[in-house]
């Protein structure tokens, strides 16, 4: 019996592969294994990228826990109105949530249980609330995933590597989807929503993908994180 959230349909790498061969006019692609997949993301993303995560079956439930979600640098004070403008497609000042390693969380936040389903409101720790600006709500608070190894071993794979780059063991985790559509389901619904707006990349299975022209004047550069 499964213990976990993960309860939608999982999809195959030749089901993925089909899907980015029939849109290969738009995207380019490579096969790496999840180990090194979790490297390339966790680096993507300290190198102030947005990438699209799309991995096993789908979150049954109202927010996205790891394997439909979009992912960024919790750090970069930008952050929030670049994934609101230029991904989401909403108000400036809708808010975004953070993953955290379960075993870690105590550090950054004031909570005193897990919440691996990203339903519980925790205060952000003083000392953090500048350093995570783009998870922080106004009222010094954020809505906290808390990611278990035992339950998704990727995407806690992705923030331990992102932890080791950084120092810090929390990113930005939103809703793999544009603003007032469903969450992505299948691969074709991730291909769609990537090429039509400003994520930098995108991941699925075993497959890391971009588009055959990137932008990259929106990237903002961000100031060394102090150990």
């Amino acid at each position: 019996m499964k213990k976990d959230v993960y309860l939608g349909k999982e999809y195959s790498d030749k089901e993925i592969l089909d899907m980015i061969a029939a849109n290969i006019q738009y995207i380019d692609y490579e096969k790496l294994s999840m180990d090194k997949i979790c490297k390339k993301v966790a680096k993507s993303i300290y190198e102030q990228n947005i990438v699209g995560w799309f991995q096993g079956g789908s979150e049954s439930g109202p927010r996205a826990l790891g394997n439909r979600s979009i992912l960024a640098d919790a750090r970069n004070p930008y952050m929030k109105d670049r994934i609101n403008t230029s991904v989401k497609h909403r108000e400036w000042y809708r808010p975004f949530a953070p993953s955290c390693l379960e075993e870690e969380a105590h550090k950054y936040f004031n909570h005193t249980t897990k919440s691996p389903h990203m339903l519980l409101i925790s205060n952000v720790k003083e000392e953090w609330k500048t350093r995570l600006p783009a998870i922080t709500h106004v009222d010094g608070t954020a809505r906290l995933q808390t990611v278990s190894k035992d339950t998704n071993k990727n995407y806690w794979q992705v923030i331990k590597e992102f932890e080791k780059l950084s120092g810090i063991a929390v990113i930005l985790n939103t809703s793999f989807n544009d603003n007032e559509e469903p969450i992505v389901e299948m691969p074709g619904d991730a291909i769609n929503c990537f090429t039509k707006n400003n994520m930098d990349y995108l991941v699925m299975g075993h497959y890391f993908i971009s588009k055959k022209k990137r932008n990259i004047n929106h990237l903002k550069p961000l100031n060394k994180e102090r150990r």
